[in-house]
């Protein structure tokens, strides 16, 4: 337990949005995909994900970086519509109805409300991807229940340290999350494994290189070199502690950080490729869609659609 106080003294939690959503349409959204992670807590109406009805006031907790099948229903009897990842993203306002009214959070039919934000220690890596954990659903929690409320009502409102009661309250928020995957002692074996590589401070190395160098040559030379271990070594050295491959770590940090630079600049799809480390830009824009299922400037409109 003493391993993962310090993990969460480390932790960088950032907000991203926060979203209460009517129903428009029941839907079951194929292969649903973002870089950070998303709770999400029903407030009325039908839910499904993995075979499984979300209850009213249950949360369902979505890491960065995982696929999740979810149906969305707003009305009985009606069989849902299959839709994409590429179509949702593109088309989203169909599906969808974002709602502003602080007072109605919680008190419309079919309705949703959600809170999503990054999560990484040391400023470098994300911390529920690095766990590897599927989605998951959270029961009777009232109080993560109530700061999503909480959240949203601060983010539809103007008062004077609204940004400040935001932050605060996401990184409860991450913390709860935390404490429920240690009460009810789910992904042991995940967490086992975590809490002993972040110990390591030749990987802490290679981790904070990264992200100061995405853009850059991030070969197993190179990182070899920063961990001052053989480049025969490092990619098992890597993946021994972390349980991937560093070529794909560092091709998901490349990734994450274009998502950022689409939804925060007005750079080009080009610019931004090589920023993160592409310098063919028709490379890049395959890799982008292959993770994500949707093309980048795709990706930057859906963005400038949840902003309206």
């Amino acid at each position: 337990m003493e391993d993962y106080n310090k993990i969460i003294e480390s932790l960088g939690v950032k907000f991203i949005k926060a979203r209460h959503v009517r129903m428009l349409q029941t839907i079951t959204l194929k292969n649903f995909y973002d870089v950070e992670n998303t709770l999400m807590i029903l407030y009325d109406g039908e839910v499904f994900f993995g075979g499984e009805r979300i209850e009213v006031g249950d949360l369902l907790f979505i890491p960065g970086g995982k696929h999740a099948h979810i149906t969305y229903s707003s009305g009985e009897g009606v069989q849902p519509k299959v839709v994409t990842n590429e179509e949702f993203m593109t088309r989203r306002e169909l599906y969808f109805d974002s709602l502003r009214d602080a007072s109605q959070v919680g008190k419309i039919p079919h309705s949703f409300g959600l809170v999503a934000f990054d999560a990484k220690v040391f400023d470098s890596v994300n911390f529920f991807t690095s766990l590897d954990i599927p989605p998951f659903i959270i029961k009777n929690d009232s109080h993560l229940a109530n700061l999503i409320v909480e959240v949203l009502q601060e983010d539809f409102g103007d008062k004077v340290g609204r940004g400040r009661i935001i932050k605060i309250k996401t990184e409860e928020i991450v913390i709860e999350v935390i404490r429920y995957i240690l009460k009810h002692r789910l992904f042991v074996e995940q967490l086992v494994t975590n809490s002993t590589y972040f110990k390591d401070p030749r990987l802490i190395d290679i981790f904070g290189y990264i992200k100061n160098n995405i853009g850059g040559d991030l070969s197993n030379k190179v990182l070899a070199n920063v961990a001052n271990v053989s480049e025969d070594y490092v990619g098992q050295y890597f993946k021994m502690l972390t349980q991937i491959n560093p070529q794909d770590y560092i091709e998901y940090q490349r990734m994450e950080r274009a998502v950022t630079l689409l939804r925060t600049s007005k750079k080009s799809i080009r610019q931004i490729g090589a920023e993160v480390g592409y310098k063919d830009t028709a490379y890049f824009c395959r890799r982008f869609k292959m993770m994500f299922g949707i093309p980048a400037g795709k990706m930057r409109r859906r963005e400038s659609l949840m902003n309206v």
